[in-house]
Order: C-alpha cells, then structure tokens, then sequence
C-alpha cells in the first residue's frame, strides 16, 4: 500500500463560486491519463491552456489502477496528475471508479455478477457496475472511495466529487440473488403486510396471491406478462438500489473532504431507469450528459428537451453539462459527425438553458478499446484539425460569457413528466404499441420551441403556480395527489392542456373506480367510456374550429361529454373513424381556470392549431417572425436588470434577430460595443445578446 501524504488545503475561507475556487464558466472533459505515458501528460496540459480547458474529469474509469489488488492501492501516479492540473490552473473533477470493478472483483465473487431478466449472467470485459444489490460490490465501493478521499479530499485542484459514471447504463436492474433478497425487505418496508401487498398488486388475478415473502421474487420473465404492479414496484426497487449505492459513496465524501461538492452524471432523457426527481434530492449540483441522436434530423430539439429537464432538475440553479460529443460517437448505427459551427451551437443551446459548465467525453481520443472511434476535443488527427480548432474556438467562446453565470431561465409553460408513469406505460398488454409517452412529449414541446416559448419540465406534484400553461401529454399514471394537484392550479386560474390516455391509473397501475379518466374528470368536465386505438396506418379527420379538416391518427377516444365544451369533434361517416360525429377536443371552465383534452393524436398543422387555441386562454404569444429552426432561449439576471438571448441558427442561411442590445464580446463573436436594433447572426452560428430593461 502506498503512503498516503497530505495536502495542505489552499482554501482558507468559504468557496467562491459555485464551485471551490472556480469563478468562470467551466470548460473541459474526461481526461483518461492512464491510457497514455506520463511524458504526453505535459503536452496535454499545454494543449488544455489553449483550448481554454479548466475544468477536467479524472479517474472515473481507473480502479484496476487505483487498486491493481484488493486492498493495495496505487496512488502516487493520480498525484502527480493532480499536481501538474493544478501548476497549469486547471480544476479537477475527482470521479470515483465504482462503474468499472477490475476483473480480481469478478473473479472473487461471481454471486455480484448482473442477472438479466431472461436468467443470463453477465460477465465481465465491459462497462458497467455488478448488482446494486451485492453486498461484496457495496463494500469494495467504500473501501476505494475512502481511500480516495482521504488521499485527495484536501488537494488545492480539487473542486469537485463525480461520483461513478452514468448510473443505470448500460445495465440498471438486475435478478440475482442480492436484488431478490434486497427487493423483498424493500417491499416490507413499502407495504408492512402482505395483505396491503396483495391489494395493491391486485394478486386476486390470475391466482397470484402471496402468503409468505419468501415466495416474492423479481418480476422475472414468465410464460405469460407477469403483474405488472409487481413490475413497476421492481422498477421503483432499482431506482432506490441505485441510489443507495450513490448516497453510500457521497457520504463517505462529505465526511473525508466536507466542503467539495458531490454529483453524478445523470443522463436525464436517456436512461429511463431512474427516478430523477428523486435523484436530484441527494446530488450537492446536478450533472448530466447528453449525446445527439444522429438519425433525427431536429435532433437540436430533443437536445434542448434534455438541458431543461435538467434545469428543471436543478430546481432553476446553474447545473453541469458533464458531457456531449465534439463530433461523432461511437455507438449509434451511424454516428454522423457534426457539421461546422454545430458543436458550438449544441454547447450554448445547453448553456442557455442553464448550464454553467460545459465539458466533452473526452480530451484526448483513445487509441484502443470500444470507444476508440467516439470524437474527442483532441482528436487523433491532433492539434491541426478542424475539430481542436473549433474546440478552441468555443473556449474562448464560453470564456467571454462569465457574466451570464448565474442568471436562470424563467418560463411559463411547464410540460408533466414522471418516470414512474413512464415505467407503468411502457408495460406489456397496452391498448396500442403505436402510443409513445417520448414521442408525445417531444411533439408538444417540438412546437413550443418552434414558437419560442420557454419551457420547464415538471412532477406532476410539483409547484404550478408560477406556470401560465401546464401540459399534460403523455401522465398515463397520476397519483391522486398528482390529480389534486392539477386541479387546484386550474381552479386558481391556469391553463391545463390533456392528451389522450393520460389519468388513467393510480400508483399502482389500477384503473379507478369510475374509469379511464376518473382522476381528472372533473376538471376536464369529460369522461372516456372507451379506448378506441386505430390501425396501423388508420387515420380520422376532425371537423370544426381550428381544426377543421386536420387529420389525425392513432388513437380516438369514446368521450362521455359531461360540463365541458365541444371545441372540435370527429368528421361524419368514414372520415371520422370509430368515434364519428362525436367530441374530438374539449375545454372545460374550472373554478378561475381553463382546461382542455384532445382524444387523439395530432401532429404538424393540427397540434399547432390546437396549441394556438389554448395559447390564448393562457396569455401566451408565439413568436414566429423568425424562422422556426432559428433557436432562442433567455436567461435573465437575479435582480431582473439584464437579459442574455442565446440566438442559435440552425439554417444555411444568415438570419437577421429584431433584438436591441449588445452582442457579448467573445472570441466567436463580434465585439460588444454600442445597443443596435437587431443583429445578424450568420448561418450555422450563435450570438449571445445582452439587453438590459430600462
């Protein structure tokens, strides 16, 4: 075992910034040293200080370094490493290696492996973590991690703790053993008895009811779909497995180096295996990581759905862009590179949107291994490439914009989102596989960013007063405390916008007495008799209103038409499909509020028609003198004096922005001088206006 010296801390006051030391937009990556010798070390520094790098993530992959034996640990060379970062002014993001055991962990306990739901058990030679629920991995987890932060918890680079990597990918739940055993004191402490887990399972059905806990198992695959109350449970079970292994990890951290803040890189839209909302509880900053889906031509869109989930996550407070791509990855069926300017773009879209960090997986591309193809901020073509020199470009870029840190974005639309909804959707036996809770949400806010409109994404439960709209797309699952929720932020004066097959079971995938929309009839002032799903292909067409003519697909429903008003209803005869003649979309008055309900599936032309109807009972003005592919997002200073516009052209063509202000002097940019009218913004590229309100 190496010694284990001590640094005299270089912070003798309380942090400034938000993170220790750190006053600047951070910029940086995932820097992996042990893949190259020691003598490119010193080259990567100098290449980090002209790129404008000083933020990186070090040791997330390390351990079989860090701990070539069970219990030896090998430390020196991680100390080096720290000091130069710190003789260069570069921070570091310390990573504990726990998603990447070393092959002695595997071979010393094999019961740790991971266990599919089909019965196969994973080996090693890949990415990530053992069962969660496995004591030995638990264990081993401390055992590093105190040593690293005894080690390094008083280190002068240190700024902040990055705790595994990408909880719940590759792999999330997991049927050995230790998970069977884990979820059944889980479901003790949830349920107390087996008498309140056999009604809130509904094991009435099918004969499965239970009369010792030693006979609950995981929901592993069955000859037929196994309850799916017991699925959803075990997803939740998962999600809390995961994160006790987190929160075992930071309270180690917050013992050993009180002061330095702990995350973890959520992957907020893509890794449907956690509760996030929960998660974002126990993180000190939230982090996330986002990669472009290179088959979606708008994939700028989904994008910027992702950075505000996460700002939301974050409660409106600065959050960490952990990683992104600087062109191409690695593991998509074809991993497109990024056209010139889009790498800048993709970084200030998520700044915009909150971000005061901006940080790439990874520095320097890696020779061998998996990921050997997946861009880099110092690609293999090196220093004279196209890529480092927009890299460096986008420093100087991001280290221009030090003024913006701090300010946040204020919307007044909220759209629902609740993984645990999405977890009971997703189950087998639903009335329609062509019913996507992603794509529904995606659509709705596709169109509020076409219209410029700012957008938080939401709990069901959370606060909705601030909100002058709240969209509901795709809440299949509402807890009644959900439904109450939405019912008083209607009756108290919001706008309240329903898709179809939402409100339809509690929390524990049950249909409630008095049907498929019993949750929220009231307030939609309609019920559903019937689903009515379409064929594949199957298309109706709606008929007065806005919507007259629009057509529409997937789904209809049976509406029972209660208080509310017929806005649209489906066309007469064969146009109009199963539900002909009858309501299509609704609104309902509520107490000082509006609500409205669409019972089908509309898209392009219908839902923008839809949303402007609903836009005006909320007060909301779309703004569609730009193009729609030329992205605008606002930040705006605590005190309120100042706004920063992110203008982002997503067009070959140069855009003129009818904005007063001052472009923010950046090397990207023209510099800042006297207030103009409007700005042009060139195709491909992004401005940075500052407006200050008189």
């Amino acid at each position: 075992m190496s010694e284990t010296p001590t640094h005299p801390s270089s912070r003798t006051a309380a942090p400034t910034g938000w993170l220790p030391g750190v006053e600047a937009v951070c910029y940086g990556g995932d820097y992996n040293p042990e893949q190259w010798p020691e003598d490119v070390w010193k080259e990567d520094v100098v290449l980090m200080r002209e790129a404008g790098v000083n933020l990186v993530s070090v040791g997330i992959f390390s351990w079989a370094r860090l701990e070539p034996e069970p219990g030896r640990f090998d430390l020196d060379w991680l100390d080096r490493l720290l000091d130069l970062l710190h003789s260069a002014g570069i921070r570091v993001d310390l990573g504990t290696p726990t998603a990447a055991p070393p092959a002695w962990f595997y071979a010393a306990h094999p019961d740790s492996r991971v266990v599919t739901r089909d019965g196969v058990t994973l080996g090693h030679g890949s990415r990530g973590m053992p069962s969660p629920s496995s004591p030995a991995y638990r264990e081993a987890c401390a055992r590093i991690t105190r040593a690293l932060a005894e080690r390094f918890g008083k280190h002068p680079a240190l700024a902040l703790w990055h705790v595994h990597n990408e909880y719940g990918a590759p792999v999330s739940d997991s049927y050995d053993e230790h998970s069977v055993r884990a979820f059944r004191r889980w479901l003790r402490a949830r349920y107390g008895t087996l008498d309140a887990l056999n009604t809130a399972w509904g094991t009435a059905f099918w004969g499965q009811s239970y009369g010792d806990w030693e006979h609950i198992g995981a929901p592993a695959a069955s000859a037929s779909v196994v309850n799916p109350a017991q699925r959803l449970d075990f997803a939740r079970f998962t999600s809390d497995a995961l994160l006790e292994c987190f929160t075992a990890e930071r309270d180690i951290l917050h013992e050993l180096a009180p002061g330095i803040p702990v995350t973890t890189n959520f992957m907020a839209t893509s890794c449907p295996s956690m509760d996030l909302w929960r998660w974002a509880a126990e993180v000190d900053l939230v982090s996330n990581d986002h990669y472009l889906t290179a088959a979606d031509p708008r994939n700028q869109v989904t994008l910027a759905l992702d950075a505000d989930l996460t700002r939301s996550l974050a409660g409106g407070k600065p959050w960490i862009l952990m990683e992104h791509s600087t062109s191409g990855v690695n593991w998509q069926p074809r991993n497109v590179a990024k056209r010139r300017g889009e790498m800048a773009r993709n970084a200030l879209s998520h700044m915009g949107r909150g971000a005061d960090a901006i940080l790439f997986f990874q520095w320097r591309a890696s020779r061998s291994g998996a990921e050997k193809f997946h861009s880099a901020m110092l690609p293999h073509a090196g220093a004279s490439s196209r890529v480092f020199r927009e890299v460096t470009e986008l420093g100087a870029t991001l280290g221009g914009l030090t003024e913006v840190m701090g300010s946040t974005v204020r919307p007044d639309v909220a759209i629902l989102w609740d993984w645990e909804s999405f977890w009971a959707q997703d189950l087998e036996w639903r009335p329609s596989e062509d019913v996507s809770h992603r794509e529904r949400i995606t659509a709705f806010y596709d169109q509020l960013w076409r219209d410029k409109i700012a957008t938080d994404v939401v709990h069901p439960t959370a606060d909705l007063s601030g909100y002058r709209l709240v969209l509901a797309p795709a809440s299949y699952l509402l807890t009644d405390a959900a439904a109450q929720n939405l019912r008083e932020y209607v009756s108290a004066g919001g706008t309240l916008a329903v898709s179809f097959f939402s409100g339809v079971v509690d929390e524990h995938d049950a249909v409630r007495p008095g049907g498929f929309l019993a949750s929220l009839d009231d307030v939609l002032g309609v019920g559903v008799d019937e689903f009515l799903p379409l064929r594949e292909g199957e298309t109706v067409r709606l008929s007065g209103g806005a919507l007259e003519g629009v057509t529409a697909d997937v789904w209809a429903d049976d509406l029972a038409v209660r208080e509310a008003t017929v806005v649209s209803t489906y066309a007469s005869g064969t146009e109009g499909g199963p539900a002909a003649g009858q309501a299509a979309v609704t609104r309902n008055s509520f107490g000082d509020g509006a609500a409205w309900y669409v019972s089908t599936r509309l898209t392009g032309e219908g839902l923008t028609a839809f949303l402007d109807e609903v836009y005006v009972d909320a007060g909301l003005s779309p703004d569609r003198a730009l193009p729609s592919d030329v992205e605008t997002v606002r930040r705006t200073t605590p005190d309120g004096t100042t706004d920063y516009t992110f203008v982002l052209n997503h067009t070959d063509e140069a855009v003129t922005v009818p904005l007063p202000g001052v472009v923010v002097p950046t090397g990207a940019a023209p510099t800042g001088g006297e207030v103009q009218d409007s700005h042009v913004v060139p195709a491909g590229g992004s401005r940075v206006i500052r407006t200050v309100r008189r």
